[in-house]
């Protein structure tokens, strides 16, 4: 994973909510779960220092939490299962996955893509409302201070608890305005299984949604490789809207992953 420069500027206006979401300052409310005795003892409110700490021993909040009882907190009196910045969730089965699917391809046709990228678009906005100001309380860092690698691994091991998958994003190219992100066990692909085309485009919205906040631009996604084309992994690309629609338009004809890169590279600009 390389973390360097993010994409440079998009065509669309910008969303006014991504430049609402990078004034948020730090927010411990979340956190208080995570707590651990030394914060009480340091009185430790996540405000913003001028560097991160080194705190060696007792930690003052748990960080990444790698098991299903650190993560989520179950009350079965009052039937709420919620995680541990105290959000509500929601266990559903691969069944359910695919009925939702299956359903809103049934009543819509081809537009159920796009109704699951604009939903995925619209998580990962609310997402980051709530990661920016925990993330900076969290590291008492403010989120411009703060390393990209960082921030994107801070983010996704939630969600690789939550059963969406493992990641793997690439900034390499980020100064050519190209972000690849490779996604193993895509919960909506391996559902699915091999039907010979792309279906995850909720994770392309999720993904545009997030790059946009953290690259402070309107960035689009789309999904250039998957699982359920036959492939082992599915591989999305973040651009410009631009670049986006270009890729969608070779990948419909046909074109790999390679070559959707080497004309992204040498015949599209933007």
């Amino acid at each position: 994973m390389s973390t360097t420069a993010l994409p440079a500027a998009a065509e669309k206006p910008i969303d006014k909510r991504l430049s609402l979401i990078w004034g948020k300052g730090a927010d411990a409310q979340q956190l208080s779960l995570l707590r651990t005795p030394r914060a009480d003892e340091e009185k430790v409110n996540g405000q913003v220092q001028e560097s991160i700490r080194v705190v060696t021993g007792q930690q003052i909040y748990k960080h990444n939490h790698f098991t299903d009882d650190q993560f989520f907190k179950h009350n079965p009196q009052a039937g709420l299962l919620t995680n541990a910045y105290g959000q509500r969730v929601v266990r559903v089965t691969e069944d359910f996955v695919v009925a939702v699917l299956g359903g809103l391809e049934e009543e819509l046709g081809d537009a159920a893509g796009e109704i699951m990228y604009k939903c995925g678009y619209e998580w990962g906005i609310a997402d980051m409302g709530s990661f920016v100001p925990r993330v900076q309380a969290e590291y008492e860092q403010a989120v411009n201070k703060m390393r990209m690698g960082l921030l994107l691994e801070t983010w996704w091991w939630p969600l690789k608890l939550e059963g969406w998958g493992e990641w793997n994003y690439d900034l390499r190219q980020g100064k050519q305005g190209l972000i690849f992100i490779d996604l193993y066990e895509s919960a909506v692909a391996q559902t699915i299984g091999n039907i010979g085309k792309v279906v995850c485009y909720f994770y392309a919205g999720l993904f545009a949604g997030v790059f946009s906040v953290l690259a402070r631009r309107q960035l689009s996604a789309i999904e250039i490789q998957c699982y359920s084309m036959g492939e082992d992994h599915c591989k999305f690309l973040i651009a410009t809207e631009k670049r986006v629609n270009a890729a969608a338009f070779w990948r419909q004809e046909g074109a790999t992953f390679k070559d959707i890169l080497g004309k992204l590279n040498g015949t599209v600009t933007g």
